[in-house]
C-alpha cells in the first residue's frame, strides 16, 4: 500500500482510482447505514464522505454498499469442486473470504493435498485463509489416507495464509487429555483455534475449553449453544446443505450476545451454491427469519474477521480491503455489483473475470487416490449374532444419528435389508491402503426401496461408503466408484443409472460448475426415483461414517457407538 498515495486521496487532494458515488454504506463498525461516497485507492478504501475526483466513477443511485461476505467455516471440497471453480460459484454471490479447514482432501493426501488447493488459492478472485487440519485422521476409529502430527502442524502454522488450527474433533482426546492432541493444541498456542463439540456441556465443556477451543459449530439446541456462548465460546451458526441449525439458534442472537455469533456453511453443495448461494444464503434465510438485516450482514462480515483477527476486512472503513457488495434490495440480499480488492469481478450473479484452463496434468498428483482390496458378494454378509442387531436411524435436517436396536431380517445365517421397516445395509470399505477393511452394519431412514448409493465421498477419512437394498447392487456400485477412482454413483439391477466421477482425491471434479451440478441434480433425481429418500441424500451419506458425532456411525474398522 503506497501511504503517500491513500492519504492524499483520502484528503481529497488526489483522485481515487474509483469511486463509488451516492451509496448507502451500511456500517458494520455500529450497525447503521449511513449516505456518503467511497473512495477507493489501489485495493483499499481511502475515505467516506463527498468524493468528486475520480479516475472512474459509478454511481449506485442509492444502492446499499456492504463489505465483502466472509464464509468463516467451511471444507471447500464439500462443494466437488476443483478450488478455480469454487471460486467461479461463490465469488459472483459475494463471498471474497473463505476461512476453510481443508481436513477432508488432507485426511486423503495429507499436507500434498493441503499444498494442491493453496498452490490454486492465490491464483483466485477470492482470498482464501487456512486453518490446519487438527484431525488427520479424526480419530483412530478408522483407517485414514494420512497423518498431520504435531510437528507437521508447527511447520503449517508458518505459512502466510494459515490463521490458526482447524476444529479439534477429538473433543474425547481433549479432554482425557490424549498426548497428540494436547501437542497439536500447544502448537497452535497463540492462534486461532476452532471447535467442534456436539453436544458437550458441564465440566466437560469446561476441560474442552479450557486446552485453548475458541469456538464451536456444532450446537443443535438453543440450551447447548447459550452454555457455550456463556463459557466464553464463539457461537457459529451453522446452515449448510444437510447441517441446518440457524432457525433453532436464531433466539441466541441478541443485543448481548451477536458479537459473540457468526453465520458458517461448514458443508454445502456444489448445486446449493449455484441454486440458493454461499454465505449469503445464510444471511438471507437469517433476514426471511426476522434478523434485523444490517445485524445479519455483521454475523457474515465484521464478526468473523474480529473472530479470525483479519482487521483489515469486515467493514467499509479508510484504509480497509475494497471487498465490497452492492445490494439493490436488502430485506432480500440482492447482490448486484461484487468488487475484489477495489476491481469489479461480478455483476448480477455472472462472474466477469476469466477462467482458468485445468489441464490433467494439472491435477495428476491427487488422482488414483482409490485403492481397494478386490470385493465379493461373500465379503459383503452381515452374519447374524441374534434377533436383534444395532441400526444408525438418521435425525432429519441434522447430521446426529440416533442408535436404536432392532429385530432384524435374517436369511440362511445373515442379516439382509429389511425394506418394510426402512432398514437398509450400510457398507464402508477402505480405500487408502487396499486393507481389506470392510465395516457392515445397517441404516433406517434412509428410504431406498431398489438398488443402491455409493460415494468416494464419506467424512472424515473419505473411505468408499455405500447404502442399499441388496448386496448385488452395493458391490456394483462400489465397482463403479473404483473404476472412475473416485465419485457418486446410483445403481439398481447391477446398473449404473447415474454418475459424478471425482478424480482429484475422489473429492474434486475438474469439470465447469453447471456440469457438475448437472451431474450431481441429476444424481438426485435418479436416486429420488429409487424411494422416498430425504433431501440431499448424498450428504446425508457421507456423514454416516463420521465416528466423531453421536450416537452411532460405522467405519471400516466397524460400528461405532459415542
Amino acid at each position: 500500500m503506497n501511504l503517500e498515495k491513500i492519504i492524499a486521496v483520502a484528503r481529497g487532494e488526489m483522485p481515487a482510482d474509483l469511486v463509488l458515488k451516492n451509496a448507502r454504506v451500511i456500517n458494520t463498525f455500529i450497525g447503521e447505514v449511513e449516505q456518503g461516497d467511497v473512495a477507493i485507492c489501489g485495493d483499499r478504501v481511502a475515505g467516506i464522505g463527498d468524493y468528486q475526483q475520480a479516475r472512474e466513477s459509478i454511481d449506485l443511485h442509492g444502492d446499499y454498499l456492504a463489505p465483502g461476505l466472509i464464509n468463516g467455516h467451511t471444507h471447500v471440497e464439500s462443494s466437488m469442486l476443483h478450488p478455480v471453480r469454487y471460486a467461479q460459484a461463490v465469488v459472483p454471490r459475494g463471498t471474497l473470504t473463505v476461512v476453510t479447514d481443508l481436513h477432508e482432501i488432507a485426511n486423503v493426501c495429507g499436507a500434498e493435498g493441503v499444498k494442491f488447493v493453496t498452490s490454486w488459492a492465490h491464483k483466485l478472485p477470492l482470498d482464501m485463509m487456512l486453518m490446519i487440519p487438527s484431525c488427520v485422521p479424526a480419530t483412530t476409529l478408522e483407517t485414514s489416507g494420512a497423518r498431520i502430527n504435531a510437528d507437521d502442524v508447527k511447520n503449517l502454522l508458518s505459512h502466510p495464509d494459515v490463521i490458526g488450527l482447524g476444529e479439534v474433533m477429538n473433543f474425547p482426546g481433549v479432554i482425557n487429555g490424549d498426548e497428540e492432541v494436547l501437542a497439536k493444541i500447544s502448537a497452535a498456542e497463540g492462534r486461532v483455534i476452532d471447535g467442534h463439540a456436539p453436544g458437550l456441556g458441564g465440566k466437560e465443556l469446561n476441560a474442552y475449553i479450557a486446552a485453548g477451543v475458541l469456538s464451536d459449530h456444532e450446537s443443535t439446541t438453543l440450551e447447548e449453544g447459550r452454555e457455550k456462548l456463556k463459557r466464553g465460546m464463539y457461537l457459529m451458526i451453522r446452515e449448510g446443505s444437510s447441517e441446518k441449525n440457524l432457525e433453532a439458534l436464531l433466539p441466541l442472537i441478541t443485543d448481548n450476545t451477536y458479537k459473540r455469533c457468526l453465520f458458517v456453511v461448514d458443508d454445502r453443495s456444489c448445486s446449493d451454491l449455484l441454486r440458493q448461494g454461499d454465505i449469503d444464503a445464510v444471511v438471507r434465510k437469517a433476514i426471511n427469519e426476522g434478523l434485523e438485516p444490517v445485524r445479519a450482514i455483521q454475523l457474515a462480515t465484521i464478526n468473523p474477521a474480529e473472530y479470525f483477527r483479519l482487521h483489515d476486512r469486515g467493514g467499509i472503513a479508510p484504509g480497509y480491503l475494497a471487498d465490497l457488495i452492492t445490494i439493490t434490495d436488502l430485506s432480500r440480499l440482492e447482490i448486484d455489483m461484487v468488487f475484489y480488492k477495489g476491481k469489479l469481478l461480478a455483476k448480477q450473479g455472472k462472474p466477469l473475470f476469466p477462467s482458468l484452463q485445468l489441464k490433467v496434468d494439472s491435477y495428476q498428483t491427487m488422482a488414483k487416490s482409490v485403492r481397494i482390496k478386490p470385493l465379493s458378494i461373500e465379503s459383503l454378509k452381515l452374519a447374524s449374532t441374534g434377533e436383534t442387531y444395532p441400526v444408525i436411524e438418521i435425525a432429519p435436517g441434522q447430521i446426529i444419528t440416533k442408535k436404536r436396536i432392532e429385530k432384524v431380517r435374517i436369511v440362511g445365517g445373515a442379516i439382509v435389508p429389511d425394506l418394510e421397516k426402512d432398514i437398509l445395509k450400510l457398507v464402508v470399505v477402505e480405500r487408502h491402503k487396499a486393507s481389506g477393511n470392510i465395516g457392515l452394519g445397517l441404516v433406517k431412514g434412509f428410504g431406498l426401496r431398489g438398488g443402491a448409493l455409493a460415494s468416494s465421498v464419506a467424512h472424515d477419512s473419505h473411505n468408499i461408503i455405500a447404502v442399499g437394498s441388496n448386496d448385488d447392487d452395493i458391490l456394483r456400485a462400489i465397482e463403479e466408484i473404483v473404476k472412475m477412482q473416485g465419485g457418486l454413483v446410483v445403481c439398481a439391477n447391477r446398473e449404473i443409472l447415474a454418475s459424478l466421477p471425482l478424480p482429484i482425491a475422489g473429492l474434486l471434479s475438474p469439470e465447469p460448475l453447471e456440469k457438475v451440478v448437472a451431474q450431481f441434480e441429476k444424481l438426485g433425481k435418479v436416486a429420488a426415483g429409487l424411494g422416498n429418500l430425504p433431501p440431499a441424500p448424498f450428504s446425508i451419506l457421507s456423514f454416516l461414517a463420521l465416528p466423531v458425532i453421536p450416537e452411532l456411525r460405522l467405519t471400516d474398522l466397524g460400528l461405532v457407538s459415542l
